[in-house]
């Protein structure tokens, strides 16, 4: 059995989770995220617990098991706390500034790259140097901010790009002449 999917999930209060013909729905105060759980996997409901439980011993059920409860216990959190990514922009004059549902970033290329918020995500710029991509589903906002940072990768010379915040990019040495050597 998956060490992970015998963990419990637990259900905050104004959550609440239900399964029926292989679809797994949870609702909670910031909206509802529907997933299609395929296997031989079963999820029961008691009170504020919830269990992810396999029906047979099979490698390919063990596997999808633990995929599952992690999967839906991302959906829990999600739709009661939701997922903050925080991105910095660094490098001289670079910036980031929202028009409208639009991200524009100025980050040294010769025109200003546009990204449009996508659906069920909000994307906002505390500071000119900062962005933050939130949402409830995990995996839309980890690849947002993946796309993002994709603009602009970090290179390991100066430090210049769009990194998580609290990322350490570690820096290179620059090349020498060569001269003296034999």
């Amino acid at each position: 059995m998956s060490r992970i999917g015998k963990k419990i999930i637990p259900v905050p209060a104004g959550v609440s989770v239900e399964f029926e013909n292989g679809v797994v729905t949870v609702k909670g105060p910031k909206g509802q995220l529907t997933r299609e759980v395929k296997g031989n996997i079963d999820i029961k409901h008691e009170g504020v617990n919830m269990h992810v439980l396999a029906l047979d011993e099979s490698t390919e059920t063990n596997a999808l098991h633990g995929l599952y409860r992690a999967l839906i216990a991302d959906m829990v959190k999600g739709v009661s706390e939701g997922f903050v990514r925080s991105l910095e922009i660094k490098g001289v004059g670079w910036k980031a500034a929202m028009q409208g549902n639009k991200l524009v970033l100025n980050v040294g290329y010769s025109h200003p790259v546009e990204v449009e918020q996508p659906e069920g995500i909000v994307i906002a710029c505390p500071t000119a140097t900062e962005v933050t991509v939130s949402g409830i589903d995990k995996v839309k906002v980890g690849q947002v901010a993946a796309d993002l940072r994709s603009i602009r990768k970090p290179e390991p010379y100066h430090g210049y790009g769009i990194r998580y915040k609290g990322e350490h990019v570690e820096h290179k040495e620059g090349k020498t002449s060569g001269k003296g050597k034999k």
